[in-house]
């Protein structure tokens, strides 16, 4: 039976650039997770901030799908730093622009929209599913930035939510051990797009690494190049090295030259400038083309619930090198469909980019794992099949709750 499904993402627009400023794995996720449920004859709304002016209110996608922007008095970029300040105007509008009692269950991406749908919840009774697409608490085991509002924020959410959907292992563990009382867990992973597939007519460069998301520290795409120019300088691989950086800011990169923009990155790139190729934000073919032909594609973050760049690449039949956080220790699998390193450790990072780039037989072998492993795991059609019998499930439950006198 059909639903009407009402997602919220508030810094995390479905239909934004990948790579750009707050457009990476959650936008990668709601998009097509809604394309997935509208194969299956669902139709979805999606709320989200209204970061782009020149992007319309309301925009459609697949059959069944909207995006409607809310501007929640800022119709201009606000970085979800600063975002919970708008939280209170942002539902306001959500409630003037439609009737939010109408949906059959609401899903929840991020703390910031979790608390809209609190709010929603016990206002409209809407079945409310959560996905929080990375956790307070990991990020400051990760970093040690401690952000006290969300921390209590994620408390509440995580354990109000008629279920809480984790996409690994690893993250569900930690939910468990932080929160108190916490809502019922399923585990559902993410898929990946159907783009993402090997293709034996593309050669692979043996001396080609690849980095894909946004340009900032947490992501480690510092560490990534201080560990690329120890291992340019070190010898130990005999052919010139090349790393495809894609993703970025126009005030950080010049995808026209293929240069870095911004002081720090010129800076970090200082001396290799001539082996590092910024190459901006790619459409998912192009993503795809560059992963496979690649020795490998580097996820080198400080800290991650899922890890959506390293399934990708995996799905194209090519190694990742990860670091050993989050939920990239369930998504990679050491020595089978890439390397595991310690977050921040350059010379282990620039060893192992270093092994495969001298054992190209090793980087093959673990690339035709990682397919194997990523056509069993991160299929959309599946995972949206598991969600649909979620939500049903969901629904049911609360509509036919007992209340109490």
């Amino acid at each position: 039976m059909s639903k009407r499904i009402l997602f919220i993402s508030d810094h995390g627009d479905p239909l934004a650039p990948l790579g750009t400023a707050q457009a990476g794995g959650q936008n990668n996720y709601v998009k097509h997770l809604a394309l997935s449920l509208d194969n299956r004859e669902h139709s979805i709304d999606i709320f989200t901030h209204w970061s782009n002016p020149l992007t319309p209110q309301i925009e459609h996608f697949g059959t069944n799908c909207r995006v409607i922007r809310v501007a929640a008095g800022r119709k201009e970029y606000v970085a979800k730093t600063d975002m919970y300040s708008i939280l209170p105007a942002f539902l306001k509008e959500m409630q003037h622009l439609e009737d939010l009692s109408k949906y059959d269950v609401m899903h929840t991406h991020y703390w910031l929209s979790g608390l809209l749908g609190s709010q929603i919840s016990s206002r409209y009774s809407v079945p409310w599913i959560h996905t929080s697409h990375s956790l307070g608490i990991a990020k400051q085991q990760a970093t040690g930035v401690t952000e006290p509002r969300r921390l209590k924020a994620e408390q509440m959410i995580l354990a109000s939510a008629d279920t809480v959907i984790a996409t690994t292992k690893t993250e569900a563990a930690l939910i468990k051990a932080t929160v108190k009382n916490p809502s019922p867990i399923r585990i559902i992973p993410i898929g990946v797009d159907e783009v993402f597939k090997p293709d034996a007519a593309i050669a692979r460069n043996p001396f080609t690494f690849t980095y894909a998301g946004r340009l900032e520290e947490t992501k480690g795409i510092y560490t990534l190049i201080r560990a690329f120019k120890l291992l340019q300088y070190s010898g130990l691989v005999s052919s010139p090295l090349k790393l495809q950086i894609i993703g970025g800011e126009k005030s950080q990169v010049d995808a026209s030259t293929g240069k870095a923009v911004s002081d720090k990155l010129k800076a970090a790139t200082s001396g290799i400038e001539n082996q590092i190729e910024f190459l901006g934000s790619r459409p998912p073919h192009e993503l795809a083309r560059l992963f496979r032909s690649s020795t490998a594609v580097i996820v080198p973050s400080y800290y991650e619930s899922f890890g959506m760049v390293a399934a990708e690449a995996q799905a194209c039949g090519t190694a990742v090198i990860a670091s050993k956080v989050g939920g990239l220790g369930d998504i990679v699998l050491h020595r089978e469909t890439g390397l595991q390193v310690e977050p921040s450790n350059i010379k282990e990072l620039a060893s192992s980019m270093g092994l495969l780039a001298n054992r190209f037989d090793i980087a093959e072998n673990l690339g035709e794992q990682a397919a194997k492993f990523a056509q069993e795991h991160f299929k959309w059609k599946a995972i949206a099949k598991k969600m649909e019998k979620l939500y049903e499930r969901i629904g049911y439950e609360v509509n036919n709750t007992p209340v109490s006198n």
